[in-house]
């Protein structure tokens, strides 16, 4: 790429940042990011979307390009952190006023006990609204393990909220 071709594919990813980046920080965060990490990731994301800018911006979806680099450089971050050591998850504080209402903390806590693999697929499957075949994709897992770990993490979520486990 030349550099006016750079200069371009920066301006339209910058175009698409603007668009699309809160939701996607939020999506790093529900699967259990740092506010300050999920910046970072989906900086490194939208990083190595210039260079490929000419094809992706083809995509009928160039976002999901995004959250699938975003999400797979999150998993590789925890792999990399469990080697290092094993850290117990921290609620991250919200900017809400009035402070997050007792289910959401008491959701938030539970899904931090889940593993990152499961993890990231509940908030896929239900606070992003994939269906399990384009999960499977993104994580180049199969149908059948995302649906595997959807199974487990909503039982595991269950017992954790003391709730009946809803299929």
């Amino acid at each position: 790429m030349t550099t006016g071709e750079i200069q371009a594919a920066a301006a339209d990813v910058a175009d698409l940042y603007a668009a699309t980046g809160r939701r996607l920080v939020g999506l790093l965060v529900s699967a259990g990011a740092s506010p300050a990490l999920a910046e970072d990731l989906l900086q490194e994301a939208y990083a190595r979307l210039v260079p490929r800018w000419d094809i992706v911006r083809r995509y009928d979806n160039p976002e999901a390009w995004v959250r699938t680099v975003a999400l797979r450089l999150y998993l590789s971050h925890e792999r990399r952190t469990r080697l290092f050591h094993r850290r117990a998850p921290v609620l991250q504080p919200r900017s809400d006023t009035d402070g997050p209402s007792p289910d959401r903390v008491a959701v938030e806590t539970a899904l931090a006990t889940l593993p990152a693999h499961q993890r990231i697929v509940v908030v896929m499957h239900y606070l992003v609204d994939l269906p399990v075949a384009e999960i499977a994709t993104t994580l180049r897992i199969s149908p059948g393990t995302v649906k595997s770990r959807l199974s487990r993490a909503r039982a595991h979520l269950a017992d954790v909220l003391g709730e009946a486990p809803h299929e």
